[in-house]
């Protein structure tokens, strides 16, 4: 063990030039053989897996998780920089100072004489600065500038959003839903003629069709399929544990008597949820 890692084991609480540190020796020559292997593409999955934990935590309201998810995040964070530096690209200190430039930049109601009083002009000041300083003269060049790594329903919310902004946009929730059943129809015809490349297409039309409904009533199309799917997998426990009390195993089950599960779960749940609201 060398002195300066020595030197840790003797600290009663850590910050994070000290974190900087540790990263450099696990990656220093005589390190850790695993970090310093690494590279920005191989735990470019690490830094997708550790900001879906933090969420995690930040929907538990688990705050003990939070801090130490939050801490594996920077980790990711560090480790990038550290890596960038070793390349002579840049360091810590420089991606710290480019995002508080960045957010004194787009903050002239905090740092100038701008005025910002709702949240909504401070959203409309934000797109517009943004804008100017990336150079982008027109909404397409602004759309484009959203990332295709995004997950697709929340990368689909921005565009939309981006597009309304010029008008092109349904008037409200029905016309949407109107658009939604017009591309179902759409996808039914495609699945009629057997065109498998078609009907690809027009499911994706579909799921942009359903995620301009939820804009329009002011739902994260994101969030809510992560609610719904949570909601499926508690039914499908309940549909499950009530096949096999009564002795059947679900592949056992008919399409009609899993059909009947599946309701006899959903009709349960609407009457607890009843019952809490009465």
């Amino acid at each position: 063990m060398n002195k300066e890692a020595a030197a840790f084991l003797t600290k009663e609480r850590y910050d994070f030039s000290d974190l900087c540190t540790v990263m450099k020796l696990l990656r220093a020559p005589g390190g850790c053989p695993w970090d310093r292997e690494q590279t920005h593409a191989s735990i470019r999955k690490n830094l997708i897996e550790e900001t879906y934990e933090v969420v995690e935590a930040i929907d538990n309201a688990d705050n003990v998780l939070l801090r130490e998810e939050l801490g594996d995040l920077l980790l990711q964070v560090v480790f990038h920089a550290r890596m960038a530096e070793e390349e002579g690209a840049f360091d810590i200190g420089d991606v710290c100072d480019e995002i508080c430039r960045k957010l004194i930049v787009r903050h002239p109601h905090i740092f100038s004489d701008v005025t910002a009083s709702t949240a909504g002009e401070v959203l409309d000041n934000w797109d517009q600065i943004k804008r100017a300083t990336k150079k982008q003269k027109s909404t397409t060049e602004s759309m484009r500038s959203v990332s295709r790594a995004l997950p697709s329903l929340m990368r689909a919310y921005k565009l939309g959003e981006k597009a309304a902004k010029t008008g092109f946009d349904f008037p409200d929730a029905d016309s949407a839903a109107d658009g939604l059943r017009e591309e179902l129809d759409e996808l039914s015809e495609a699945v009629a003629a057997g065109d498998e490349q078609a009907v690809r297409e027009e499911t994706g039309d579909l799921l942009f069709a359903a995620v301009n409904v939820a804009r329009k009533l002011g739902v994260d199309p994101e969030e809510a399929l992560y609610r719904a799917s949570d909601k499926f997998t508690d039914r499908f426990e309940k549909m499950e544990s009530a096949a096999l009390e009564s002795g059947s195993a679900l592949a056992s089950l008919s399409f009609e008597q899993l059909e009947m599960c599946w309701e006899a779960v959903k009709n349960g749940d609407n009457r607890q949820g009843s019952e809490k609201n009465s």
